[in-house]
């Protein structure tokens, strides 16, 4: 044989050796496994609807105003010879304490002719009377009599009060708003003399719109009292003073019973109990003051509630169905606030609603939820026999 020959052979028996090498591989090669394939749907965080029950406080605001102001004007005229150093803007003052007295020299005068004249009137009465039992006198002058007796006893009540005009007294313990007269001034009947408030109470009439009265329980006209009030819900009055937020208890009493034509809002009025805080330990509440007030509403059961960013646009929810799909659906919003939306219609209790946000959710869209995906996660432990790690 030649070489070449031998050349020839030992290629050719070279690749056939490959060629067997390869198809021994080719038929002792393992299978590689099988990936299951992933799904692909977007993972979605859900929570179950609950229904709750729950208050709904109503905000409003006004401005704090005396329950009771008084314009105090002179009944009499005369001198002003007393003051009392109460009498001053911001000056406290007492039930039936004396503000101020006009001159009483006149009317004390008045008193003492007054009741000179009738002691003579009744002497003159008395003997007109004997007169008349003895057959002396007429029936007339008898009348006569006991007219100007009348007379006289109206002077004495009419000088005598008088003279009690002459002291400036209310009948509430208050606070001097203004001061219009001073010591030495001549005044007559009508004349300003100044403007006071009681401290006792105070009142904020406080704009509620028609929705906000579907959350309020208002005394009805029927509820009130002889006093005009009644005991509606409870009110916290806020406001800031001296650099930092101050609250106050206060209670709805009544309400204006009409609807104001120009605002379309009906009025609630709220009293607060010792306003400069004389008798209790709270700070101060000066007349004047604008407060912010929260209303205490009336109790809804059953409402469902969801986070208010789980909304999608004005009143539209994203709903997982049994089948894992997303559903998009109108629901009726009965109240919302900067956490939480409360609603009573277009969604049941055990529905679950989509928290995540989704740019453009399609209606059926596949989705997947984290109890999905755990559960899958569960599957595929235990088709390979083995425990779940942490």
């Amino acid at each position: 044989m030649s070489r070449k020959s031998r050349r020839i052979g030992l290629i050719v028996g070279i690749l056939g050796a490959a060629v067997a090498a390869s198809v021994l591989l080719s038929a002792t090669r393992k299978q590689p496994p099988k990936k299951p394939v992933e799904n692909l749907a977007i993972l979605v965080e859900v929570v179950e609807l609950e229904p709750v029950d729950t208050r709904f406080p109503v905000r409003s605001q006004g401005t704090v105003r005396p329950r009771t102001e008084t314009v105090l004007s002179a009944e009499i005229s005369g001198a002003i010879v007393e003051i009392s150093p109460k009498f001053v803007a911001g000056g406290v003052f007492d039930a039936n304490e004396t503000l101020m007295r006009v001159d009483p020299t006149n009317y004390t005068v008045a008193v003492t002719q007054a009741e000179a004249l009738l002691r003579q009137r009744r002497i003159e009465y008395e003997g007109a009377k004997k007169l008349r039992s003895q057959g002396y006198r007429a029936e007339s002058e008898f009348a006569s009599a006991a007219a100007a007796l009348a007379t006289a006893e109206a002077d004495v009540v009419r000088a005598k009060r008088n003279l009690e005009r002459t002291f400036i007294r209310l009948p509430y313990a208050g606070l001097v708003r203004s001061k219009e007269a001073d010591l030495g001034q001549f005044v007559n009947p009508g004349t300003r003399l100044g403007v006071t408030f009681a401290t006792d109470h105070a009142e904020v009439r406080l704009p509620l719109t028609d929705r906000d009265l579907a959350f309020v329980d208002l005394p009805y006209a029927a509820e009130i009292t002889v006093t005009g009030e009644s005991r509606g819900p409870a009110v916290v009055l806020s406001a800031d003073q001296r650099g930092r937020q101050v609250e106050w208890p206060a209670q709805v009493v009544r309400s204006e019973g009409v609807v104001d034509e120009s605002s379309r809002v009906t009025y609630a009025v709220a009293r607060i109990e010792d306003p400069y805080a004389l008798d209790s330990d709270f700070e101060p509440l000066p007349m004047g003051t604008f407060v912010t007030a929260s209303i205490e509403g009336v109790a809804l059961q059953g409402l469902l509630r969801v986070p208010r960013h789980a909304l999608h646009g004005s009143d539209q929810l994203l709903f997982v169905d049994s089948e894992n799909r997303l559903r998009i659906r109108s629901v009726n919003i009965v109240r919302a606030d900067s956490e939480y939306a409360y609603i009573n219609g277009g969604a049941a209790a055990g529905e679950r609603v989509i928290l995540t946000a989704l740019e453009s959710p399609i209606n059926g869209m596949p989705v997947r939820t984290a109890d999905d995906s755990n559960e899958s996660r569960r599957e595929k432990v235990a088709a390979k026999g083995g425990d779940e790690q942490p």
